[in-house]
């Protein structure tokens, strides 16, 4: 059991952030692919959520609110992989069948971003 996620593991950025992904990734798949849109609202909700939490067991000052939400944005960031961003490494979200047919098997994470 200690080697899944506990909370100091979810207070991390590692940790929050495949949280999120996981996270998101089993909602849309749960939703099918006309939530594929709702993706990104919901990583952002769920590493806010995160942050949040995080931030309620803190020993801060008030501050640690605007804080939260940065890191929020932090483990958005990291979920999302800041590495697609430029439009040019995105990979398409939907096989076509000539890629199919060519033995290319759909993925099971797909880009949402």
């Amino acid at each position: 059991m200690n080697d899944l996620f506990t909370w100091a593991a979810l207070g991390g950025l590692t940790g929050a952030s495949a949280a999120t992904l996981l996270a998101t990734n089993v909602i849309g798949g749960l939703i099918g692919p006309s939530g594929d849109k709702a993706r990104k609202w919901i990583a952002l909700g769920f590493a806010l959520l995160l942050s949040y939490l995080t931030a309620a067991f803190a020993d801060a000052g008030p501050e640690k609110w605007i804080i939260a939400f940065f890191n929020g944005l932090v483990i958005f960031s990291a979920a999302l992989g800041i590495n697609q961003l430029p439009p040019g490494n995105r990979q398409a979200t939907q096989a076509s069948p000539t890629q199919l047919a060519q033995g290319r098997e759909p993925r099971y994470v797909r880009s949402w971003v």
